[in-house]
């Protein structure tokens, strides 16, 4: 079964497809009466991790990834990793709206069909990243997620004719490590949704199922397979 297919199976049928254990009744039950899923966006809802991307379109490709890899890995504080990353590209607004216009987002194969049947059988979806809302808010048009439904950064740009960098807003919820749970216990304050589900492929989403945050954490392998991550999810897409 493909990718696709397995993903229009689970909300349709609402089963939870796993890969190397079987989800347990209590994990199918949770799935099924789920309130909301927030997805991550990067090499989750996207087959591609945009900060790399736009690390890649500025010339400092390598050296970002490397980054990346720590912090999705969990060896290196989200906050830290996130404002090393920045400090070596330096995205001004210019080069920032280049890159959107040379790098449409790719999409992985069935999350189209996923959100729209989540949404038809009433569940709220949530895009909760540590990407920049300049590259996701496009993502959730596309999908018809509203924007008050996206979790991501802010970057901050100076006012001049190329919108130098000016740093990130540090007290967006995904700015640092635990924002993920801290941005899903306010959706559940806001809402009331129980169970809420977190589908993610890395260390930061992981951190959504703390106390009060995520009853379930979905590990997706789709694009990169993270073992660590894999070993603690209630179960795997």
């Amino acid at each position: 079964m493909s990718s696709r297919q397995r993903l229009v199976k689970t909300a349709a049928a609402a089963e939870c497809p796993v890969s190397n254990r079987e989800a347990s009744k209590l994990v199918l039950e949770t799935w099924r009466r789920a309130q909301a899923v927030c997805f991550d966006v990067d090499s989750t809802l996207c087959e591609d991790e945009s900060i790399d991307e736009l690390a890649a379109f500025l010339g400092v490709g390598d050296a970002v990834a490397a980054l990346t890899a720590n912090a999705m890995g969990g060896t290196v504080k989200f906050q830290d990793a996130l404002a090393m990353r920045l400090e070596l590209m330096q995205p001004s607004r210019q080069k920032v709206i280049a890159f959107l216009a040379a790098h449409p987002p790719r999409l992985s194969p069935g999350i189209p069909e996923l959100v729209q049947l989540l949404q038809q059988r009433g569940t709220a979806v949530y895009l909760v990243s540590g990407g920049f809302r300049v590259i996701i808010n496009p993502i959730a048009d596309m999908l018809g997620i509203p924007l008050t439904n996206v979790y991501a950064n802010t970057i901050l740009h100076q006012d001049d004719d190329q919108g130098s960098y000016a740093g990130f807003d540090a007290e967006e919820f995904t700015s640092r490590s635990g924002g993920k749970a801290e941005a899903i216990r306010v959706i559940k304050a806001q809402h009331g949704y129980s169970p809420l589900i977190m589908v993610g492929d890395g260390a930061t989403d992981l951190e959504a199922r703390q106390p009060g945050g995520a009853e379930m954490f979905i590990g997706y392998g789709g694009v990169v397979e993270r073992p660590n991550i894999a070993a603690a999810a209630d179960c795997l897409l």
